[in-house]
């Protein structure tokens, strides 16, 4: 009884053995599908805000008051920061006297014009002094001005670079204001997409465009391109686009980086699976299948996506390339195939990719 069982289990190992040598031989073959896809090509950029800016102090002095705080959202118009003005006041209130005198004078002196008592160039005179006396007053006006620094449009606060009480020079800086309700994002594209991309769209057209965060999050809100640099880098042979995105959360700032998407459409692209695919000294081959004969053929590829490639040369929809097994057959091999067509793999590639 020991040996009968000895001898079915070997039996059954046998042919257990020789059904995998049997399926084994049976490859899994398919032709290239072609048909309009789209490709996406991620780009690396730069976050701005649609207006970012310097605020310095115009005038020199004390740093008396600040009314607002770091990171805070103020509205145009909002006093920001406030310079002692007490000396400005003082030269305010001399211009004003100057002026009051002059205007006295010149009143004077126009009664004694009428009355023919003065000539006409000593009333010329009166008032020119009289006008002068007005625009000091007014310089005198602006420079007080200068003291009250107020928010030039909507925006978020930056941080401080001076403290309460601090001596300000003419021209130091004292914060930034951003202006984050749409952002500008820079990504730079090489010469040879430029080129694809100006050929392919009609001029009142706009390339909409994605932006991945830098947690590899998307970005909720589409963007537009609307400006393109003027120039090229001779350096890296890239040109600069601008993509303008709405920000009505704020979660964008100034500063901060991503990476673009474009989708940019393929017609009439010739698609294989990636795994069809082997390397050998950085050129890609697949298996053709003729007659049953293994036979590796060079082929390049334009464009990759997600588990596929686009070729360009090197096979057309007519030929049948092996999709598994590529590592148990070599060049002039003779297999026995099962043919899968190629839309039911990329459907399963689709699928798996949106596991």
């Amino acid at each position: 009884m020991l040996l009968s069982a000895c001898f079915a289990l070997i039996n059954s190992g046998c042919k257990s053995e020789h059904n995998n040598k049997e399926e084994s031989t049976h490859f899994q073959v398919s032709v290239p599908v072609q048909k309009d896809t789209l490709i996406t090509r991620d780009y690396v950029s730069q976050i701005r805000s649609i207006n970012h800016i310097e605020i310095r102090a115009l005038e020199r002095g004390y740093l008396e008051q600040i009314f607002v705080d770091e990171g805070q959202v103020i509205k145009k118009g909002q006093m920001m920061f406030q310079i002692l003005p007490i000396m400005y006041k003082a030269e305010l209130q001399k211009a004003q006297a100057e002026a009051n005198f002059a205007e006295i004078e010149y009143l004077n002196t126009k009664k004694l014009a009428d009355s023919n008592v003065v000539s006409a160039n000593e009333l010329a005179l009166a008032k020119a002094k009289y006008d002068k006396a007005l625009a000091e007053l007014a310089v005198a006006q602006v420079h007080l001005g200068f003291t009250e620094i107020k928010a030039p449009f909507d925006g978020i606060m930056d941080r401080f670079y001076v403290r309460l009480g601090s001596l300000v020079e003419d021209g130091d800086l004292l914060t930034t204001l951003s202006d984050n309700s749409q952002m500008w994002v820079y990504f730079n594209v090489p010469e040879a997409e430029y080129l694809d991309y100006k050929t392919s769209t009609h001029s009142d057209s706009a390339m909409k465009v994605e932006l991945i965060m830098a947690n590899n999050k998307m970005f909720d809100y589409k963007g537009v391109v609307q400006t393109i640099e003027a120039d090229f880098n001779n350096e890296t042979g890239n040109i600069a686009f601008r993509a303008t995105f709405p920000n009505p959360e704020r979660l964008l700032r100034h500063g901060e980086t991503g990476k673009v998407r474009v989708k940019v459409p393929l017609d009439n692209a010739i698609l294989i699976p990636q795994k069809a695919t082997f390397e050998v000294l950085d050129k890609k081959f697949v298996y053709v299948i003729k007659n049953g004969v293994v036979e590796s053929r060079h082929i390049n590829v334009g464009n990759e996506m997600p588990h596929l490639y686009a070729v360009t040369e090197g096979l057309s929809i007519q030929d049948t390339i092996l999709i598994e097994g590529l590592r148990k057959v070599k060049n002039g091999d003779k297999i026995e195939t099962e043919f899968k067509s190629q839309d039911a793999i990329i459907d399963e590639l689709i699928h798996i990719k949106a596991e």
